[in-house]
């Protein structure tokens, strides 16, 4: 059975509707992402889901019990780690550790954990010193002190540096396959790609898609890009005579052609047969951008 069954939730504020019949189920041991642009109703859904906001109607289940109903035994099998994420200046690693462990009637060792995560040196500094990623390796440490069976990250990567985003999602592979399932909020493609086994794309508070990356891009945008220069010039109409190709554009000296099914082999067969040389030709699969642009509307950063 799922770990997590998300059945018509509905949650709106005053006017405006945050999540709109949204539905889907998390299967133990994947990482399952939520993704979506700002504001479509991702952090609401993953609250709801965490038992810390009730729903308007809907039904959700975590681990076959009722997130608010049964709050006090999901809080020892579900660690969570929201979007705004804070604590004192002040307060050291080591303390934090100490004090979040003391919540939990089985928790994971504290200084284990510290060292798993990296943060062995950073064990006595102050929460205000450490690194925007030392800080969301924290966040993941408190997540997971308490030994859950799920952990919620929200919008974990969000501010680090390219490098600090890579080592924060190699920390979450590796909590994948320790046995914990997670529910990972992103608005990052090639987070998303990297990371999730599956994704429930989410727009305007409604799920527009649901599937592996790879079979959302395959879905919604299967399209192939070949781009590259021609030694000699060529008429469009060699392309557009193929089957296999569905448009040819202009770039300056470039020729960019797009189609499908074996589209390289088709365009490079023509250009053989009239001894035309391709320079720099490059093939462009369509991506989670791509798929994410088609499902919605708009580009991931709007």
């Amino acid at each position: 059975m799922p770990v997590i069954e998300v059945t018509n939730l509905h949650k709106r504020y005053g006017d405006v509707v945050a999540v709109d019949d949204v539905s889907f189920t998390v299967e133990a041991g994947e990482i399952f992402g939520i993704l979506g642009p700002n504001g479509a109703g991702k952090t609401t859904t993953v609250e709801c889901v965490a038992g810390l906001r009730s729903p308007d109607r809907g039904r959700v289940s975590v681990l076959g019990l009722d997130p608010r109903r049964d709050a006090t035994q999901l809080r020892e099998r579900v660690g969570v780690q929201l979007q705004e994420s804070q604590l004192p200046d002040q307060l050291r690693v080591g303390e934090a550790l100490e004090l979040y462990a003391s919540f939990y009637r089985d928790p994971a060792d504290p200084g284990e954990l510290i060292d798993k995560l990296g943060l062995g040196e950073k064990r006595k500094t102050p929460y205000k010193k450490l690194s925007g990623g030392q800080k969301q390796r924290l966040s993941i440490a408190l997540a997971l002190v308490g030994n859950p069976e799920i952990a919620i990250l929200d919008e974990l990567t969000t501010g680090l540096d390219p490098q600090a985003r890579r080592d924060t999602w190699a920390l979450i592979e590796q909590v994948r396959d320790s046995g914990v399932t997670i529910v990972l909020v992103t608005h990052f493609m090639e987070e998303a790609e990297r990371l999730c086994d599956r994704l429930a794309v989410i727009d305007r508070g409604r799920v527009v898609a649901l599937d592996s990356p790879a079979g959302l891009v395959s879905s919604v945008a299967p399209e192939q890009r070949i781009r590259f220069r021609p030694s000699a010039p060529v008429d469009d109409r060699l392309f557009t005579d193929l089957p296999e190709v569905t448009s040819v554009q202009r770039t300056g000296g470039q020729v960019v052609v797009t189609g499908t099914g074996d589209v390289l082999h088709a365009v490079t067969s023509v250009l053989a047969r009239n001894q035309i040389i391709a320079a720099d030709l490059r093939l462009e699969q369509s991506t989670l951008d791509d798929a994410f642009v088609e499902l919605t509307g708009h580009r991931p950063a709007e």
